[in-house]
């Protein structure tokens, strides 16, 4: 049995969730449950630690991320096997994670060291004469991190390591169906140097937990992965505190006619189906050019069919279950309702309890909820267009704005699409699905609100205060 860490202690709370197994439904571990009582004394912990966590200089902080990055490193085969075992992920994708959680560390410690600020040109200003100032940042103090369960390491990477960059407390709500993965990283915490006071884990329903966070006034910022729903109604309760929300896609590949087509497929198959397609930048639309449709198409769905599907433990598994059975039955669904206006299957489509073929979808359009909402599951719409206007308006008539990708070898095209495409970040020659963990990311309208990435993240959760000499 796992427990919760609150106020520097491991703790039973005398209530435990089972985590299962997604594969199979066995037991994985069991981890206490933390309720009202125990969310406010980690949140009261936290907003003393504050205190604690500023006192640390920019190469003790720098120095305990470090450390964090070789642990993992040291420990990254256990770790891959958490994951598979608690999120379902193919073992080649766990230990990727992993892998990529390494490297986000290193690049946190990277920021610890290099925050700071800038000077003001104050004599810029006709009143600015004989004045000189600057502005730094400084730490925000509480940060809440609320994370999801498809990324149970990286995601958790993202937001633990930016606030301790940039001197903050934190208290860490992971996802209830995969929480061992961020016991983990509490216990590697602590053993990198983190001041025990620096972090709490909860872990519980987020009508109790979740809620209490959200509510609080002694948290000073809220990070947010997971579905919009809970994104709005999290901004609605929040008050003044900084709110940054990643809430997910319906990510699009764009096909051109001038583009290499081999090189493509295998991409859009790994963009659309790692993970059981439960990452919020999943491939699930394709936009083929009509003069190259029926050449990608039977490329494409040959590949779907010999991928590897089956049980994550395996070596080679590109796709394994869906979190819960639930999920799995809501994505059968919406298949069967695209079926019945009319869409056509291109492969896949059975489902037995929480494992769901990787599914290829044709004759869709942007009304059908397969296409229009969030799938979160392997599950992919190709579709035909004429023009790069036509596709570019197709692809922005979406509620969501992560990211895109475009294959061509056209500049002009590609440029015309970095222009155009309504997200926040457009992948030329790749899939959307890319990501590397420096870069900025975040998205527009329906994905959210701010940048993650150290860099970026650092800045969100830091505050600036401006200083001016008179020196008149």
């Amino acid at each position: 049995m796992k427990k919760l860490f609150i106020d520097g202690a491991w703790v039973d709370t005398g209530k435990t969730i089972e985590v299962l197994s997604p594969f199979d439904g066995s037991v994985v571990d069991t981890i206490c449950e933390a309720g009202i009582e125990e969310t406010e004394k980690a949140i009261d912990a936290a907003f003393r630690a504050k205190a604690v966590m500023k006192k640390l200089t920019a190469a003790e902080r720098g120095k305990i991320l470090d450390n964090m990055c070789a642990l993992i490193e040291r420990d990254q085969e256990e770790i891959a096997r958490i994951i598979t075992a608690e999120a379902g992920k193919g073992l080649m994708f766990s230990r990727g994670e992993a892998g990529r959680t390494g490297e986000n560390f290193k690049f946190a410690a990277d920021e610890a060291r290099r925050l700071g600020g800038e000077l003001v040109p104050y004599d810029a200003s006709g009143s600015g004469a004989n004045r000189f100032g600057y502005f730094k940042r400084y730490p925000i103090g509480v940060v809440g991190a609320i994370t999801p369960f498809n990324f149970p390491l990286n995601l958790v990477a993202h937001k633990v390591g930016p606030a301790i960059a940039a001197g903050n407390s934190i208290i860490l709500k992971p996802a209830s169906s995969t929480p061992l993965t961020a016991v983990k990283v509490v216990e590697l915490l602590l053993e990198a140097g983190l001041p025990k006071e620096g972090i709490n884990l909860v872990v519980g329903a987020g009508s109790v937990v979740g809620n209490a966070m959200v509510e609080s006034d002694k948290i000073n910022m809220l990070t947010f992965t997971g579905s919009p729903g809970v994104g709005l109604s999290i901004k609605a309760k929040a008050g003044i505190k900084k709110v940054t929300l990643e809430l997910g896609s319906n990510s699009a590949a764009i096909i051109h006619e001038d583009s290499d087509i081999k090189y493509a497929v295998p991409k859009c198959v790994v963009g659309a189906f790692a993970n059981s397609g439960q990452v919020c930048i999943s491939i699930q639309r394709i936009y083929i050019h009509e003069n190259r449709y029926d050449e990608f198409r039977d490329m494409f769905v040959d590949a779907v069919k010999a991928s590897t599907f089956g049980d994550p433990n395996s070596e080679k598994t590109l796709v394994g279950p869906m979190i819960d059975e639930k999920e799995a039955i809501r994505a059968e669904g919406w298949i069967k309702e695209a079926v019945a206006d009319g869409a056509v299957l291109a492969a896949g489509g059975s489902r037995t309890g929480t494992m769901l073929e990787p599914t290829v979808l044709e004759n869709t359009n942007e009304k059908m909820t397969v296409v229009r909402e969030e799938v979160f599951a392997p599950i992919v719409c190709i579709m035909k267009y004429k023009t790069l206007d036509e596709v570019i308006e197709r692809v922005n008539d979406s509620q969501f704005g992560l990211q895109a990708g475009i294959f061509t070898n056209n500049i002009q095209n590609a440029f015309q699409a970095i222009d155009e495409l309504e997200v926040g970040g457009v992948m030329v020659n790749d899939m959307p699905t890319f990501r590397v963990d420096q870069m900025p990311y975040g998205g527009l309208k329906l994905s959210g609100t701010g940048r993650e990435g150290p860099k970026f993240a650092v800045e969100e959760m830091t505050e600036l205060k401006t200083v001016m000499f008179n020196l008149n």
